[in-house]
């Protein structure tokens, strides 16, 4: 916040920067920037809650994005969804109890080709089936657990 001259068009990279050392905008730091800036809660949690990129909660170690695309959407993306929602024991969009996976829906991840797709951190996996996210999500637990 030191960088801050006062000009509102600031706030994104404010924000930006502040997720950035938290991973999340926590409600206490928004209540400091808005101390701080000078602008209203109202209008910097309408600017975070406008921009996707922007997270209220904090995510889990590895996150898990499942493409919700038209090509993935045709090709079972919500099947996908689910049977990752199942293996995890979490809703879309929520994060496991020990913090180490959080599922999102995105628009698209621009792999039409292997659809339907999700990316697990910068990893892409295509043409999942259920069974296949099943097995990719117990082969990456194992693997984390070994080290």
């Amino acid at each position: 916040m030191r960088d801050y001259s006062g000009k509102e068009a600031e706030l994104i990279p404010l924000l930006q920067k502040l997720q950035g050392a938290y991973g999340y905008l926590p409600e206490d730091i928004i209540a400091r920037l808005s101390e701080r800036t000078g602008i209203y809660v109202s209008k910097i949690m309408g600017v975070a809650t406008f921009y996707s990129q922007f997270r209220l909660q904090p995510v889990g170690e590895h996150v898990i994005r499942v493409c919700f695309g038209t090509a993935c959407h045709v090709n079972g993306a919500e099947n996908v969804a689910d049977a990752l929602c199942q293996e995890l024991g979490i809703a879309l969009g929520g994060t496991t109890a020990d913090g180490k996976f959080t599922v999102e829906s995105v628009a698209c991840l621009g792999c039409c080709s292997l659809s339907p797709v999700m990316m697990i951190d910068n990893e892409t996996h295509g043409r999942l089936t259920p069974d296949k996210v099943r097995t990719i999500m117990r082969a990456f637990r194992e693997k984390e657990a070994a080290g």
